[in-house]
């Protein structure tokens, strides 16, 4: 769907407006691990999480006249408040569809951006069928969270930036949601070196992606019940899982209790504040999910969109 040239393409949209965010090494996850681990630090992104990069790609390629009649999203997040940003830098509006019960550190950053809000009940209702509905009511530009190849390509320049810096990461470890993150890096990571093996990372109970590589067909399961907002997907998007079905090597999970451990982790020995999603990939390593003994690990923390309310309260817990 998507190839290296498409992701360069998004990096050249992106240069000068996007942050190129830094990499962090710890020797006492390296010893932990047994490998060399190298964090691309997506916290660090505009809007605080690597959805800025899609969202501003895709907007950016929106016919002028289009785009100022403003564009639509649905996210439990961050895919909202990077939505909000790019619409803003472009002068134009931006209408969001969250759940109800979206962190308020999340809710807030997203009006604060200048975003209007439309809520909606995500145990009762469809997000996509809401903002289809909205978007033609409105006419409004769509701007999906994953399933586009503009936004898959945007993401993708997350692990460009990775590669660039450490060329010789030869296992490479991503959160997944609904799957765009992962085609997008997994398209750069095997470009630049074919050899990499690609591992996702699901919450326990919101693994609708290995489940759906393991069927060979995408797989709907209930609205995940996890800490991880972000990563609540019901099925994998439908062109994302012809990307990732190709290119990724394997996925594994992780339960909310690991979550918690890599946040404290991160917290306590790299200084990173991470949300739930973020920290998957490095709970996946601390847990021995992901074997790469000697390797050079690459990991995408995906995000840090956390309230301090809701972060010490998620770290306070037994």
């Amino acid at each position: 769907m998507i190839s290296i040239d498409d992701v360069r393409a998004a990096a050249a949209t992106l240069a000068g407006v996007a942050n190129r965010t830094p990499v962090f090494t710890s020797r006492t996850l390296d010893e932990r691990v047994g490998a060399r681990v190298f964090l691309k630090a997506e916290s660090f992104q505009r809007g605080g999480a690597f959805k800025f990069r899609g969202a501003y790609t895709k907007i950016s390629s929106l016919p002028a006249d289009v785009r100022a009649r403003g564009v639509l999203a649905y996210s439990s997040g961050n895919h909202a408040q990077a939505v909000a940003i790019a619409a803003r830098l472009h002068g134009t509006t931006a209408t969001i569809v969250m759940p109800e019960d979206t962190p308020p550190a999340k809710l807030e950053a997203t009006r604060g951006y200048g975003a209007e809000i439309v809520s909606y009940d995500r145990w009762t209702e469809d997000r996509e069928e809401i903002g289809a509905r909205l978007a033609r009511e409105r006419g409004l530009a769509l701007v999906r969270p994953y399933d586009d190849p503009l936004v898959m390509a945007g993401q993708g320049t997350t692990a460009l930036e990775l590669f660039e810096d450490v060329p010789d990461v030869g296992v490479l470890v991503v959160p997944v949601g609904g799957g765009g993150l992962i085609a997008g890096c997994a398209t750069a990571a095997k470009a630049l070196r074919p050899g990499v093996r690609v591992v996702g990372v699901e919450p326990e109970t919101g693994n609708d992606t290995a489940r759906s590589l393991a069927a060979g067909e995408r797989v709907r399961i209930d609205v995940p019940r996890t800490i991880a907002d972000g990563l609540q997907a019901s099925s994998p998007g439908e062109l994302t899982f012809e990307v990732n079905r190709r290119l990724v090597d394997e996925v594994v999970t992780v339960t909310d209790a690991d979550i918690l451990d890599a946040m404290a982790f991160l917290f306590d020995r790299l200084k990173l504040v991470t949300e739930p999603s973020g920290a998957v990939g490095v709970a996946a390593l601390l847990i021995g999910a992901v074997a790469a003994p000697g390797a050079s690990v690459g990991v995408v923390i995906s995000g840090g969109n956390v309230g301090v309310a809701r972060f010490a309260g998620l770290l306070g817990r037994d």
